[in-house]
């Protein structure tokens, strides 16, 4: 199963995506709106000041994905929306497909990346229409081939979220998307909880997602805070997507796994200095370390020295700064012969030393 990642990269926009490149962040509006479009266009623009390259949208409607139904199946028991039934969740958190064409259009006004998630053929329609530079699968519809196949037809970018599936059925997903054109594809690891305590964000999974499928990989972070994103970064994540309210004491749907504008705008500086912090396995002196040669030890006179007289432990000592021989060579130094005065202060080197 194991496929090489390491040149995997696809592009939404103008913007490349991969190991090679900063990691992609990508902020989830989701059903924080609480209803209000004129909200949802606040988000929009909150979201492209915190520097995310993407702000990403979820393209449903109740009766899209669930039936009005107080079956025992159909209700949510305990977590975040404990008592609720599917139908009355999705109708309190779905964005109107009748705002759409203002929220693109926003976005494209302030430059940043606007796509979403679809949950069914009317869905992709209408991004299609809005001409969506990529699409996300939700981690509970990657199960849901037909509606991965009709996605990856558009020939856009897909990215799916893993969250519930098995290896087996990532593998049937990814191979579905390929078989039907997907123009480039991501895997994000999930933990579909909500929120995620940290200690099952396992993010090493990252990696190795990357790695068994020959994709470029990420995480959709459930957890509270920071830290597990920055973590997968670390660990290769390429992109980063993390749901966004204005305010958390504002309520909504997904507000209490959310991050406000100040938070998230740490998060995507945070994720972006790790990728840069990672570089690559280098020993050797760097430009910026060449200025803490002065706090390095090294080989240098401390009494004065005349030409002919004997290196002694009274006149050689290792010290700080480090611009003379390394210390290692001090037993090899003393008893030899100064070749010229040397005075106090002096860096000493083999041009000063009888051989």
């Amino acid at each position: 199963m194991h496929a090489d990642n390491s040149t995997a990269a696809f592009q939404i926009g103008d913007r490349k995506i991969g190991a090679a490149y900063p990691p992609y962040v990508i902020c989830e509006l989701s059903g924080n709106h609480n209803g209000s479009l004129e909200r949802a266009l606040k988000m929009i623009e909150a979201a492209a000041a915190t520097g995310a390259d993407a702000v990403k949208i979820q393209t449903y409607t109740a009766d899209t994905l669930t039936i009005d139904s107080r079956r025992p199946d159909f209700l949510i028991k305990g977590g975040l929306w404990g008592g609720s039934s599917l139908y009355d969740l999705y109708k309190q958190a779905y964005t109107p497909y009748e705002w759409h064409p203002a929220m693109f259009r926003r976005a494209r006004e302030l430059g940043v990346t606007l796509f979403s998630t679809p949950f069914d053929e009317t869905a992709i329609d209408l991004l299609a229409s809005l001409d969506a530079p990529a699409y996300k699968i939700a981690s509970f519809e990657a199960i849901d081939l037909p509606l991965i196949a009709a996605v990856a037809r558009r020939g856009r970018p897909m990215i799916i979220s893993t969250g519930m599936s098995h290896l087996g059925e990532i593998r049937e997903a990814v191979d579905c998307a390929r078989e039907n054109g997907a123009g480039g594809l991501a895997l994000l690891h999930c933990t579909s909880a909500y929120p995620a305590p940290i200690e099952a964000a396992n993010v090493r999974t990252v990696a190795h997602l990357g790695q068994a499928f020959g994709v470029v990989s990420g995480l959709s972070d459930h957890t509270p805070g920071t830290a597990a994103s920055v973590a997968a970064v670390a660990l290769g994540a390429a992109i980063i997507e993390k749901h966004f309210t204005l305010s958390r004491a504002d309520g909504g749907p997904d507000a209490s796994f959310s991050l406000e504008p100040d938070e998230f705008k740490r998060l995507v500086d945070d994720c972006k200095a790790a990728w840069r912090a990672i570089g690559e396995v280098d020993y050797a002196r760097s430009e910026a370390e060449r200025g803490s040669l002065v706090f390095r030890r090294s080989l240098y006179i401390v009494e004065d020295v005349n030409a002919g007289e004997s290196l002694s432990a009274s006149n050689v000592r290792s010290i700080r700064p480090g611009f003379g021989l390394p210390p290692k060579h001090l037993p090899n130094v003393l008893g030899r012969r100064a070749v010229r005065k040397l005075s106090r202060g002096d860096a000493l080197c083999w041009e000063d030393i009888e051989r």
